[in-house]
């Protein structure tokens, strides 16, 4: 029996690349978008062609009812990945209004929140399952103009542990990603020649991460070989943490 996979925000970037990834592997993929069908559609063929299933199912997760409605027709599932992200707007506290703070710090908890609570319903009367929440390096630095992106992924990384502590008797396991920069679309004017130069200079790749790279360790989490990581913050960033800077 195939193993299925959700993944929220799946039609690009990092949730794409997970859902490929996983049709490597031969699970049956529920590629979840918002809006864009098309992608989505892509993203289909490109598990079909990796050797997995998979289908395409249009909800906004930040809606209760439709986060309810993608994880109960589903029927099983083994693995849920939240990774469907609401672009941040990038701007000093100075500059920033209450309606565009609270509205991306509202929409990240919504667009988990409703989601996993099904889903736990779900992996429980199954006797377990995993669940693996992508969030960001930028909960724990800061970085100007990130002020809402940060708060977001931080109240994200407190309600994940608090998620795999309700869970641990049931036989699911809750892990973060944590990536640092990578190259997708939505970074796109963010990540300059000149930013994508000095980051590189401070990964073990020495280059930017690609959504792939994240992927993988999505992945290989939810594996049976990572049985015993569980309540897990594991940041993916090439060790630009750790390196110092070309001088």
């Amino acid at each position: 029996m195939r193993q299925v996979a959700l993944i929220t925000g799946a039609s690009r970037g990092i949730g794409a690349a997970t859902a490929r990834e996983f049709g490597t592997r031969g699970h049956h993929v529920i590629v979840n978008y918002r809006s864009d069908e098309a992608a989505a559609q892509r993203v289909v063929k490109d598990v079909e062609a990796a050797g997995g299933t998979a289908q395409a199912v249009q909800a906004d997760v930040c809606d209760p009812a439709q986060a309810a409605r993608l994880v109960d027709e589903r029927g099983r599932l083994d693995v849920l990945v939240c990774n469907a992200n609401i672009q941040p707007p990038f701007a000093p506290l100075s500059r920033m209004s209450w309606d565009a703070f609270s509205g991306k710090v509202m929409a990240e908890l919504a667009a988990v929140f409703h989601v996993t609570k099904t889903a736990l319903d779900v992996m429980r009367g199954q006797g377990g399952g995993r669940i693996v929440y992508v969030s960001s390096v930028s909960a724990d630095h800061v970085r100007r103009g990130s002020i809402a992106h940060a708060t977001a992924k931080a109240a994200l990384n407190v309600f994940a542990r608090h998620v795999a502590a309700e869970a641990r008797d049931s036989g699911i396991a809750v892990n973060i990603v944590a990536p640092g920069a990578v190259r997708t679309d939505a970074t796109r004017d963010v990540l300059t020649p000149e930013a994508t130069a000095a980051l590189g200079d401070r990964s073990v790749l020495g280059r930017v991460l690609l959504p792939e790279d994240v992927a993988k360790v999505i992945a290989s989490v939810t594996d049976g070989a990572f049985q015993a990581v569980a309540a897990a913050h594991i940041v993916v960033d090439g060790g630009a943490q750790v390196l110092p800077g070309r001088p």
